[in-house]
């Protein structure tokens, strides 16, 4: 039944049927796949995004233990002298900030400043008056130095419009860390952008020549109401000057809301959160305890006359000394960014009814990189995701992994999915953290996932194969059957019509005398050939049904070069052809394990295949040679000297029922079983069957071992 519904399909309908089939299995298995691996992939997502939470409240958490050690200090600490100890003992001693080089664990420090009611720029580097620095142990060249520091820290805080230019009473010392400006030698110099340095160093040659004594007393101080609108919104022609260069220090990555994000899994938790009333802590705006705070105590009024200290750790007696206790309002600090690229961290102090800014200059880049950019590396997240630091929604910096291939120098180079954004808390809120990932493992699940699947494809795609050839085996077995049929049919409808033709014309008397035997010997012929022909097929029918038994003896190879010379020579003649046989003398005495007639029946098969296909060749001629191989193999060959066999044809002409020619168009006959018993009928005997294109014709090899 199977067989014959197979019967009026070909390979492209069987194709098509199957694939239809095969996709509507593929389809649902492949959703419930994808599903799967889509809540694997979303719970990887959230494990990630506890990580960058994690990550976010370190970062935070350093942020706010160094604004706790810098909340700590008073208001004397950004003097140069401070008192120490008991009051009544009159004792000095350097601030801590005064310290050099500078010391602090804030990353990217250039120095601490202060700013008076007047608008008078000081720093606690320098003493009030920096003509008795060796009075307090400090050489010259460290004084020089000192000098550049706090010169640098007034030139950036002037042009960003913070304090006034005027006057500084070391006038020398100016000059002298002017002459360290030009040798890079002012802390923070080297780390800038060519665009700020610029900047610094116009403004530096301005400040050199434009410094007047009465400059100050020409117009009131604005270095109070610049601090304030440090964090309001800068009137655009206060900003005017910088704003080309500050686009080119901070760089050129775009906006926050300008990033082409994918925010599919960051909407679903946000979605999540909102439907389960979950706030995460790195989301709360958590409440500090750093408020503004009242501080009383005992500062120098004058430092006038005070006597030399012997080294630099020791403190002073000062002879003259004037004393008095204050009350100072201490504000929290506040962050900000300035036009030139630096940060600056400031707080606001009212003592007298005066307010002075009390803060510090930090440099952009080391800043990110030693509260950031280390903390970052030295967690997994590097290796996986893109740390985007923004400003006030500016992107101005983004930070990737060691493992990263992708250099980030503009904002496309910015993609990825959105897996966590956050803004620190006060007084760095402006500060954004946007976590990006452009990978994201799955964990050992996915791996479940991927072998289930990867076993499951292949037990159906294993199907499909398996269906398409025991469907197409038995597409091709029906056709060749049916060619099998047909050209049976034909081989022995042929000879029989012949046959009885000549016998017709013999019985009737039709034929002459000298026509007789010419016709008698074409019945001979073509009985044998139907004989053959039936031989091959019944040996088909009982290899099929596994009956076939040999009778492997052990025969003579010169008795069997007997044996087929008696054979096929009459039948070689017949067909106009020269039959050659030869052996090797070394073979007279060798011997096979063979069955005599199989082994007839294999060399008769290949005499009649080499006299069909060289029968219109120029040299009608076969050669029968036997040979000894090396590894003692001897060798029966039967040579045709027709158009050869084509290359791609010549392990399928083994193949039972192939044909080289089609039924409808074949010009020899044959059924296609002939080489296919030779292959069979050899390996029974534990022979080799081989076929190799000669210069011109076709050379069939069949190989023993000698006993």
């Amino acid at each position: 039944m199977f067989r014959s519904s197979l019967a009026g399909i070909d390979r492209r309908k069987l194709r098509l049927g199957l694939s239809l089939f095969f996709i509507t299995l593929i389809v649902p298995t492949g959703l419930l796949i994808y599903q799967a691996y889509s809540q694997l992939k979303w719970e990887a997502f959230y494990q990630h995004r506890l990580l960058a939470e994690e990550l976010t409240g370190r970062i935070d958490k350093r942020l706010f233990d160094l604004i706790v050690s810098e909340e700590k200090r008073s208001f004397s600490d950004y003097s140069f002298l401070l008192l120490s100890g008991d009051a009544s003992a009159n004792y000095l001693q350097r601030s801590p900030l005064a310290t050099f080089p500078v010391a602090t664990g804030f990353p990217g420090l250039i120095g601490y400043f202060q700013v008076d009611s007047n608008g008078l720029f000081s720093t606690p580097l320098l003493p009030a008056n920096t003509d008795d620095a060796a009075r307090f142990g400090i050489p010259p060249s460290e004084l020089a130095q000192r000098t550049s520091i706090a010169d640098n820290l007034h030139l950036i805080l002037s042009q960003n419009q913070l304090v006034e230019t005027g006057v500084r009473k070391d006038e020398k010392s100016f000059a002298e860390s002017r002459e360290l400006m030009d040798r890079d030698e002012i802390p923070g110099r080297t780390a800038m952008a060519p665009e700020a340095e610029a900047m610094l160093d116009l403004s530096l040659d301005d400040m050199l020549f434009s410094r007047s004594a009465d400059s100050l007393a020409r117009e009131p101080p604005q270095s109070q109401v610049a601090f304030d609108r440090l964090k309001g919104n800068r009137l655009e022609e206060e900003s005017s000057r910088f704003a080309q260069k500050s686009k080119k220090v901070l760089g050129n990555l775009g906006k926050v809301e300008e990033l082409k994000l994918d925010r599919e899994y960051a909407s679903k938790d946000e979605n999540r959160k909102r439907q389960s009333g979950i706030t995460s802590a790195a989301e709360l705006d958590v409440y500090r305890g750093l408020q503004s705070r009242k501080q009383q105590e005992i500062a120098i009024v004058s430092e006038a006359a005070s006597a030399p200290a012997a080294s630099l750790n020791e403190t002073v007696a000062p002879a003259d000394l004037r004393v008095r206790t204050f009350e100072s309002e201490i504000d929290p600090f506040e962050f900000s960014l300035l036009d030139s690229g630096h940060f600056v961290l400031y707080r606001k102090v009212w003592r007298d009814g005066e307010r002075y800014v009390q803060g510090m200059l930090i440099e952009q880049q080391p800043f990110i990189n030693g509260v950031i950019n280390d903390e970052f590396q030295g967690t997994a997240m590097a290796n996986m995701s893109n740390l985007i630091v923004a400003y006030q929604g500016e992107v101005f910096s983004a930070l990737s992994g060691p493992l990263s291939r992708i250099s980030i120098s503009r904002a496309e180079d910015l993609s990825g999915a959105l897996l966590y954004q956050t803004r620190m808390s006060a007084p760095f809120s402006d500060l954004d953290l946007i976590f990006s990932i452009n990978h994201l493992p799955v964990g050992p699940g996915a791996g479940v996932i991927a072998w289930v699947s990867g076993i499951l494809l292949l037990v159906l795609c294993g199907g499909f194969y398996l269906m398409y050839r025991l469907a197409g085996a038995q597409i091709d077995l029906t056709r060749q059957q049916q060619d099998f049929v047909s050209a049976v049919s034909h081989e022995l409808k042929t000879p029989l019509t012949s046959i009885r033709m000549y016998g017709e014309m013999l019985r009737e008397g039709w034929a002459s005398e000298d026509k007789k035997k010419s016709y008698y010997d074409f019945i001979h012929d073509e009985s044998e050939r139907l004989s053959r022909l039936i031989e091959n097929v019944l040996q088909l029918a009982r290899m099929t049904r596994n009956e076939l038994e040999l009778e492997l003896q052990l025969v003579n190879v010169t008795e069997l070069v007997d044996l087929i010379r008696s054979r096929v020579a009459s039948q070689v003649e017949r067909a106009g052809f020269t039959l050659n046989v030869n052996c090797q003398p070394e073979l007279s005495t060798a011997s096979i394990q063979a069955d005599p007639d199989c082994f007839v029946q294999i060399v008769i098969n290949l005499v009649d295949n080499a006299i069909k296909f060289s029968n219109k060749s120029e040299q009608r001629q076969i050669d029968i040679n036997c040979s000894l191989l090396s590894g003692n193999i001897a060798q029966f060959s039967i040579r045709d000297y027709g158009p050869g066999i084509d290359k791609d044809q010549m392990k399928k002409i083994f193949k039972l029922l192939y044909r080289t020619e089609h039924e409808l168009t074949r010009e020899t006959v044959g059924t296609g079983i002939g080489l296919a018993l030779v292959r069979q009928l050899a390996q029974l005997m534990d022979a080799k069957v081989d076929v190799v294109n000669k210069e011109p014709g076709a050379e069939f090899a069949v190989s023993f071992v000698c006993i």
